[in-house]
């Protein structure tokens, strides 16, 4: 039957919600793995910069370097750039666990830059508070860096997330599936228009509940670091 005949509930069934899971599949995958790798850049890159804990000129520089160059990429060129070490890694090029691969590797270094931000706006007096009381370097790290950094955190993360969303549209162009393919085949290639207003409705409200969760939490941290 041809999809301009569906009803909205039988296109829903049909259409619309295999590709929506198939699009929380590769966002809540790639967003795990991005939050762990882009955790572990922006420690990195706090620690080791001029001034940091553990000042290292020379892996700071490349790790920066490394960051800045995934960063100018498109994601789309870079997705495409990338398919041989998808097809290691995943064993195919296709479908939406293969998409999780460029996905992580173009979010991680964003989500590094965040967090590593997010680390050195922390009040260095706190440091050397911690410091002067003999505090390891681990210990303000964990205790007093990171704790202070949350709120920060979790603000710049619900930003990544948003955008890895929009990234997971762009990869249904080159078959990861999903809601970017379903309105780029059935919506805009079939000038089905019911289709791609649909689906545009239902990244609306991703958007809007990814955002709204964000700022809960946010609210949440902050209530709770002001007791």
């Amino acid at each position: 039957m041809p999809l301009q005949n569906l009803s909205i509930g039988k296109l829903f069934s049909v259409l619309i919600v295999p590709s929506f899971i198939a699009t929380m599949k590769m966002l809540l995958c790639a967003m795990v793995l991005s939050v762990f790798f882009g955790l572990c850049i922006g420690l990195v890159l706090a620690l080791t910069r001029k001034g940091g804990l553990c000042e290292n000129a020379v892996l700071y520089r490349v790790f920066d370097i490394f960051v800045s160059v995934v960063r100018s990429f498109p994601f789309i060129i870079l997705m495409i750039s990338i398919i041989p070490l998808t097809r290691l890694i995943v064993g195919t090029s296709i479908g939406w666990q293969a998409a999780i691969v460029p996905l992580t590797f173009a979010c991680s270094p964003f989500m590094g830059r965040i967090i590593q931000n997010a680390l050195q706006e922390v009040n260095p007096a706190l440091l050397e508070i911690a410091q002067s009381f003999g505090a390891s370097k681990a210990q303000i790290v964990l205790q007093v860096m990171l704790v202070e950094a949350v709120p920060a955190i979790v603000s710049g993360v619900v930003l990544a997330i948003i955008n890895l969303l929009g990234a997971t549209a762009m990869a249904g162009a080159i078959g990861a599936g999903g809601l970017g393919a379903t309105a780029m085949i059935y919506g805009y290639q079939n000038f089905n228009d019911l289709v791609m207003y649909s689906i545009c409705v239902v990244l609306v409200v991703v958007v809007l509940a990814i955002q709204y969760i964000g700022d809960f939490v946010y609210n949440k941290i902050g209530r709770a670091s002001c007791r």
